[in-house]
Formats: structure tokens, C-alpha cells, sequence
């Protein structure tokens, strides 16, 4: 099974002053084309990363890139406030809703995954739906985190009573699946790619548990960053939102697989075969890039609503205080 959070592959293809930067330690280089950009730590996203790297698209746009990988939302938002960090384009944002109610200076500038790419498995013999969750043991990351979020968004789509269901904090995405396969917890989330293949992991795909299908008005990843970095560099930013609307249609087209397979291997080059297959078929199957950037107000309410129902937030935001699409419009000039 990939580690998909583990330190190789967090920091495959990252310099060192890309690590640097993210950790808060300032800028390396004066260069007004230098970019800082941390994204998060999933799977997927180190692939998308080792693929814009391998197809140049951020240098096409005459920039010079560092860019990072962080599993800790806080350490991106805090990357940012310290100047050390030019945006995150592609990392959960949900966090940022309730920055921004108590006065943080940051604004949601693209869409980048549209749904979430987690699915529900169990490797539990009683644990035969999502109904059967009630009274069971189900892993998640932190409490009122993206994973857990989504967990529970899931349930109560399906009318699972969540106060009877008790979630655990194991860790990682991956701390959560690897949690379900040694049987430690009685379910919880995985990449979704392995719902056609998940008995190769002695586990079973729990039925209405895909939340790609299941959940899709959940956008699972944006891109985001200050209004002071969007006036001090704003040219800079359209150039990089550029390379990634370049990067997500690039990915779409089947053209793409032996690309898209090299650059996954290259980042996990001790997973099976099937692994890299499933994650390019799911891509191709589901589409789940943003490829024009844009996020509309009904998804910025669903996901500002979610934080409302977890007393994250207290408040609904009005789209314009939160969302500026018009660096994504400006990037999408770039591509005509």
C-alpha cells in the first residue's frame, strides 16, 4: 500500500529552499519571477506536483518556482501571513472562511478540485452500509477537519445518526485507510480509486460511500493566498493560476496517461501497478479539476454552510468579501 504522506514523498522533487520558505525562514531568491507555493500533501496532489515539475508549465509562464508540499493547513496559512508563502493553488480551504471572519487578510482566488476524491471502506464483515456505522468506530483526522467534515457531510446525506457514531483522530488521510485495513478502526476513508480494487486490500468499498459521486457539491481543494501578496504580485499569481489551468486540462486529456503514469511513479515508485492505473482512471472517469478555475457562489455557500453546521464559523460571508476570480480570468487570457 503507498504511504502517500510519508516524508519521501512529501519532499520528492522540492528543493531545499522551497522546504525553506514554507517552514517561515523567508525568501531565497530576490527574483521578481521567483514563487513560493505550497499545496497540500495528499497523493494526488504530489503527482500533480511532480507533473507540472516534469511538463515545465510554471516555467512557461517565465516564473521560477518552489514549490512545497504541507499536510498542515495552518503551517500554509501561516506561510502566507509571513510572507514566506505566495499562495496555495491547489489545498483544502475551509479554514480560511472563519480567517477571514475574524479579520484575516486573505481571499480565495480559483477552484482547483471540485469534488472530493475519498471514498468509505470498511474492513469489517458487519459493516455492510453506512447505516451500519451507527454504534461503530470510524477514523478521521482532527475533529471539524476537512476529513472528518466530509465524513460526516456523508452520513447525514444518508440519514446516519452521526451523536451514535464515535470518530477517532488516527492522523492522515493515509493514517485513516491504513486504520481500516489493520482493522483498528470499523471504517473510514480512502482514495477512491481503490473502490473497484479494494479487496486487494482485504477491505470492502462501503455502497453509497463514494463521495465523488455522493458528495458533489463539496469542493474539496481551491487555491487562495493574501490581498496583500494579490497587490504587491498579483502578475505573478495569474502567471502561476496560468500554469495550473494548464496543468488540470493537460491531465484531462487521454493523451496524457504515459506522462501522468511517469510522473506518479516517480513519486511513489514502490506502488503496484494497479495503483497508478486506478488513479488515472479515476481521473479520466470523474474530471475532478476545475479546468476554468472558476467557483461559483452556490459552492462557496454549500462549503461556508458546512462551517455553519460545525460552529466553525458564525456567519455567512458575502462571495465578494471571500472570493477574487479575477487573477483565474486574467490567467485564462493567458491560455487563449
Amino acid at each position: 500500500m503507498t504511504d502517500w504522506l510519508s516524508r519521501r514523498a512529501m519532499l520528492v522533487r522540492l528543493s531545499a529552499p522551497a522546504i525553506l520558505a514554507a517552514a517561515g525562514c523567508g525568501r531565497t531568491s530576490g527574483s521578481a519571477n521567483a514563487v513560493h507555493i505550497a499545496t497540500a500533501a495528499g497523493g494526488l496532489n504530489l503527482t500533480m506536483s511532480e507533473l507540472l515539475r516534469q511538463q515545465k508549465f510554471l516555467e512557461s509562464f517565465d516564473l521560477e518556482p518552489d514549490v512545497v508540499a504541507m499536510s498542515d493547513g495552518t503551517k500554509i496559512v501561516g506561510g502566507i501571513y509571513s510572507g514566506s508563502l505566495d499562495l496555495s493553488p491547489m489545498s483544502g480551504f475551509g479554514q480560511v472562511f472563519p480567517a477571514i471572519e475574524r479579520g484575516a487578510d486573505l481571499k480565495i482566488i480559483n477552484a482547483a478540485t471540485l469534488i472530493p476524491g475519498q471514498a468509505m471502506f470498511s474492513a469489517k464483515p458487519n459493516v455492510r452500509s453506512l447505516k451500519d456505522l451507527e454504534g461503530k468506530v470510524v477514523g478521521v483526522g482532527g475533529i471539524g477537519a476537512l476529513v472528518h467534515q466530509l465524513t460526516v457531510s456523508l452520513l447525514r446525506k444518508h440519514d446516519v445518526d452521526v451523536s451514535a457514531v464515535r470518530f477517532v483522530n488516527i492522523g492522515s488521510v493515509g493514517d485513516v485507510f491504513k486504520g481500516v485495513v489493520a482493522g483498528t478502526v470499523d471504517a473510514g476513508t480512502g482514495p477512491a480509486s481503490f473502490v473497484d480494487d479494494a479487496e486487494t486490500y482485504k477491505v470492502h468499498a462501503i455502497p453509497n460511500g463514494n463521495m465523488s459521486v455522493e458528495l458533489p457539491e463539496f469542493t474539496y481543494q481551491a487555491g487562495w493566498t493574501s490581498n496583500r501578496v494579490i497587490e504587491a504580485r498579483r502578475d505573478v499569481l495569474v502567471r502561476v493560476l496560468a500554469a495550473y489551468a494548464r496543468l488540470f486540462r493537460f491531465v484531462a486529456e487521454p493523451s496524457s496517461q504515459d506522462a501522468f503514469l511517469r510522473a506518479r511513479k516517480a513519486v511513489f515508485p514502490d506502488a503496484p501497478e494497479r495503483e497508478h492505473l486506478g488513479e488515472w482512471n479515476y481521473l479520466q472517469t470523474y474530471k475532478p479539476f476545475a479546468a476554468d478555475l472558476m467557483l461559483s457562489p452556490e459552492r462557496v455557500r454549500y462549503m461556508q454552510q458546512i462551517n455553519l453546521d460545525f460552529k466553525i464559523q458564525t456567519e455567512m460571508l458575502p462571495f465578494e468579501r471571500v472570493v477574487d476570480l479575477s487573477l483565474a480570468q486574467d490567467a485564462l487570457k493567458l491560455l487563449t
